[in-house]
C-alpha cells in the first residue's frame, strides 16, 4: 500500500471518530450532563488521534503540509455530508454541492503542480 493510500485510509477513520466525538453527543446524549459529554468526547477524540497522527507522519512524506491539510479538509466535508443525513437525520442541502465544488477547486491549486 502506497503512502497516499495509508494517508487517506487512516484520514477517513480518524475523520469517522472526529465527527463522532464532536457531533453524536447533539443527538444521542442531551439529557446527560456536560461533564459526562466531554469525558465521552475526549475519550472518542482520543482513538481520532491514534489515526491522525499515523496519517499526518506518512502523508508528510509524500505531500506538502498545504495538501496534506486540503485532503484531511476535503475528507471531512465528504464524511460530514453522509453523516448529517444518516446519522443526524439533517435533510440534505445545495450548500453541500456548493462547499464540495469550492474545495475541489482548493483541491486543484493545492495539488496542480503534480497534475500539469
Amino acid at each position: 500500500m502506497t503512502a497516499l493510500n495509508k494517508t487517506i485510509l487512516l484520514l477517513m477513520v480518524s475523520n469517522v471518530f472526529m465527527l463522532t466525538a464532536w457531533y453524536l453527543h447533539l443527538k444521542q446524549f442531551t439529557l446527560k450532563p456536560l461533564w459526562f459529554v466531554i469525558g465521552i468526547s475526549w475519550l472518542i477524540a482520543f482513538v481520532e488521534y491514534l489515526f491522525h497522527i499515523p496519517a499526518n507522519r506518512i502523508g508528510f512524506q509524500v505531500m506538502s503540509l498545504a495538501q496534506l491539510q486540503i485532503l484531511q479538509i476535503g475528507m471531512s466535508l465528504l464524511l460530514f455530508i453522509p453523516f448529517t443525513i444518516f446519522v443526524m437525520d439533517r435533510p440534505p442541502r445545495l450548500d453541500y454541492v456548493w462547499a464540495g465544488l469550492c474545495l475541489l477547486g482548493a483541491a486543484f491549486f493545492i495539488f496542480r503542480d503534480g497534475i500539469t
